[in-house]
């Protein structure tokens, strides 16, 4: 056997070893893809401690106090939360979109941003949202969080409130109020991008979602989400301020007509011009008061 052949027929070997071992699980999209994981904790560092120049000479006297001259590592008790980054669709044109999956409790809340491209402050907030509760893990016992960071890939590339299609993403909703037209889309859930929340809401059913916007510098609600706004302005500087169910609007749909909690968090128009530490500093708690109720934050 020439050793081209050798080296494919060990290929197929391994190949077959893996799938019947289960190492190797086919996807079929467009179902939920994982692209990442991150680990659920970090391994402490050692150093290695310097050895003097006198030393050197004596290799025999050394070699018993190695083991000695090296800082024994201290057990870690820096633990971070397992999360998952996973693609859930794609944009119009072709742009991926993902979520952030901390946690695998029962009370589950669904937290998005930037689903009108041009209102993307909220994009690095609750990516820095993430990133508190990996390091939190007792505030994660029985608990899920679902992030969407950037809900409309396509407007946010260009600054636009629409899609790339010209409809926009928060008036594409299956409500009972919705209007069939050029701007809301000819018809509910034409639109790839609310699919993609509408199947995150289906496959998660969360307690509570918070969707991040811009510019109205107020809290406002939909559905039975008084108690839960009231709480969250109670970790912020913004008033609760009703705006009503907007017609098609993932307020209306999930609010109103499936019942969920729903908070609109309308950040400041200039907050798109702040750091991520300063949003968070803003905003971080209120969105902690989300994840937590109707406990409070510590």
């Amino acid at each position: 056997m020439s050793k081209k052949n050798s080296v494919v027929l060990h290929i197929c070997i391994i190949s077959i070893i893996f799938v019947l071992t289960g190492c190797y699980e086919p996807v079929a999209f467009p179902k939920l893809v994982t692209s990442s994981s991150i680990p659920s904790r970090t391994l402490p560092s050692r150093t290695l401690t310097s050895i003097p120049l006198s030393s050197r000479t004596q290799p025999s006297r050394i070699a018993p106090s190695i083991s000695s001259l090296q800082p024994k590592p201290k057990p870690s008790t820096f633990f971070l939360v397992p999360g998952q980054y996973r693609i859930v669709g794609t944009s119009v044109r072709r742009l991926p979109i993902l979520s952030f999956v901390l946690g695998r409790g029962q009370d589950v809340t669904f937290i998005l941003a930037t689903i009108h491209g041009n209102e993307s402050a909220g994009t690095p907030l609750v990516r820095q949202l993430g990133k508190y509760l990996q390091k939190q893990p007792h505030l994660m016992e029985g608990r899920r969080v679902v992030i969407l960071a950037v809900a409309n890939p396509d407007g946010m590339a260009h600054r636009s409130r629409l899609n790339a299609n010209g409809v926009d993403i928060n008036r594409n909703f299956p409500s009972s109020n919705r209007v069939n037209n050029r701007q809301s889309g000819a018809t509910p859930l034409s639109e790839p991008e609310a699919r993609v929340i509408k199947q995150l809401i289906d496959q998660y059913s969360p307690d509570r979602i918070v969707s991040i916007h811009q510019p109205f510098s107020c809290i406002d609600y939909d559905g039975p989400g008084t108690t839960l706004a009231v709480r969250m302005t109670q970790y912020c500087d913004l008033p609760i301020k009703k705006l009503g169910p907007r017609p098609g609007s993932l307020g209306s749909y999930a609010g109103v007509d499936l019942g969920i909690p729903i908070i609109t968090l309308e950040m400041r128009q200039n907050d798109s011009k702040l750091s991520s530490n300063i949003l968070w500093e803003r905003y971080g708690k209120a969105l902690l008061a989300a994840v937590l109720y109707p406990e409070r934050v510590p």
